[in-house]
């Protein structure tokens, strides 16, 4: 790729901070085995991004482009819909294998890191000192109040089944450490913050999203 931006970036750069202004970190979705350490996926990426880019007319596209033999070349790209202006980046990753899983997984690898490190996205705990401390330490230093507020949420006001449809929110559901069901409300939240309180969704001021329990009456 010759140039990774267009010769004026000033609408999309307007369009990009209101991006990051409506961005909340991505939800850690799943776990590594090996490493014992849970990771944010492309998927949860995607989640916390997809309808700020959309509310702002930015469209994001990822591609594969050449690279030295065994390693994978991957182009992320930012398009002001309005005005053309755009922007990109080139990522190239090793592949771990040279068949079609190792391909998949590290393009994989390549969208997520290329899309967090093109809109700043960060993940739920992402800090220098937490990445440093054993984890157990880092939940020894989380006040007890707010370790349980998973226990403690009060009913929501509508099945958890009929969760209406709101513009800019997306839902996902994922298991709590006591084993229940809770459902994350994420997207452009900050606006739409009385209409999910009216839905009985409580705000983690620790992890920084919006929750309540699949099971609330």
């Amino acid at each position: 790729m010759e140039s990774y931006h267009s010769k004026d970036i000033t609408e999309l750069a307007k369009a990009l901070l209101a991006v990051q202004s409506q961005l909340q970190p991505a939800l850690k979705d799943a776990e590594n085995p090996f490493t014992r350490s849970s990771y944010a996926t492309l998927n949860s990426v995607m989640d916390t991004c997809r309808a700020a880019l959309l509310a702002n007319g930015i469209l994001m596209t990822q591609f594969p482009v050449p690279a030295e033999t065994g390693h994978l070349g991957l182009a992320t790209k930012l398009i002001h819909a309005e005005s053309g202006q755009w922007h990109s980046s080139l990522a190239v990753v090793p592949l771990p294998k040279a068949d079609p899983q190792g391909y998949g997984s590290a393009q994989t690898y390549a969208r997520r890191y290329a899309l967090c490190a093109m809109l700043g996205i960060v993940t739920e705990d992402d800090d220098g000192e937490g990445a440093k401390m054993p984890q157990s330490a880092r939940k020894s230093r989380t006040p007890a109040h707010e370790r349980n507020q998973a226990r403690n949420t009060p009913p929501a006001r509508e099945e958890s089944s009929g969760l209406p449809k709101i513009d800019g929110i997306t839902y996902q559901n994922i298991t709590s450490t006591d084993g229940r069901t809770c459902i994350i409300a994420s997207g452009n939240t900050q606006p739409k913050k009385d209409l999910l309180m009216g839905l009985g969704f409580k705000w983690n001021a620790q992890r920084k999203m919006w929750w309540k329990y699949a099971d609330a009456a």
